[in-house]
């Protein structure tokens, strides 16, 4: 009987935590409208890397939502310039993945009209059109998904702006990594 008990015990206790379950890379972005939860897609791994490179070193924790679009997108990060993205340090060769496009709430690496396409790691940008944005399919990397979230983007993309579409109020944002089981993210995307 106490056999029983103990076995019984030790598979509760299994049941109940992450022991040993492999743990995802996901990026939290708080704001002063609440949280957004970031899948960061494995096929595109410069990006991810990046991404969680520079959240990692708190490069975001200072910038904003600098251009917000009702219909378009929410995007972040260092500042759009008139000479555009020159800093070889920030610049990232595209990854385009076939069935990784631009729908409601995917994340991705902005950029400016250079040929190549190379993104500015420096700046993303969240798909706020619910009926996507194909037309920037192959054009700009998409490496992530917001699992949670959207209603926050929802509030931000109608925020007073500027005729640069630059809030009024600043929105700032803190970037972190957090790391979640496959059953936590379930959990989190179900709430």
């Amino acid at each position: 009987m106490k056999i029983k008990a103990a076995l019984t015990l030790i598979c509760l206790m299994f049941l109940n935590c992450s022991f040993g379950q492999k743990t995802n890379p996901i990026g939290l972005i708080e704001t002063s409208y609440g949280n957004i939860y970031i899948k960061l897609f494995e096929e595109t791994p410069k990006h991810k890397a990046s991404f969680i490179s520079l959240a990692q070193s708190g490069y975001w924790d200072s910038l904003t939502f600098n251009r917000v679009i009702p219909n378009f997108v929410a995007q972040a990060g260092c500042p759009d310039t008139e000479e555009g993205f020159n800093d070889p340090e920030y610049l990232l060769e595209p990854e385009f993945v076939k069935g990784i496009t631009h729908v409601y709430g995917a994340v991705g690496a902005g950029r400016d009209d250079n040929p190549g396409k190379l993104s500015a790691r420096c700046q993303f940008y969240i798909v706020q059109n619910k009926n996507g944005l194909n037309r920037l399919d192959n054009d700009y990397t998409v490496f992530g998904q917001v699992i949670k979230g959207m209603n926050i983007v929802d509030k931000i993309v109608i925020q007073k702006t500027d005729a640069d579409d630059e809030p009024l109020t600043d929105i700032s944002m803190k970037i972190s990594i957090v790391q979640m089981t496959n059953i936590e993210i379930e959990k989190l995307q179900e709430n």
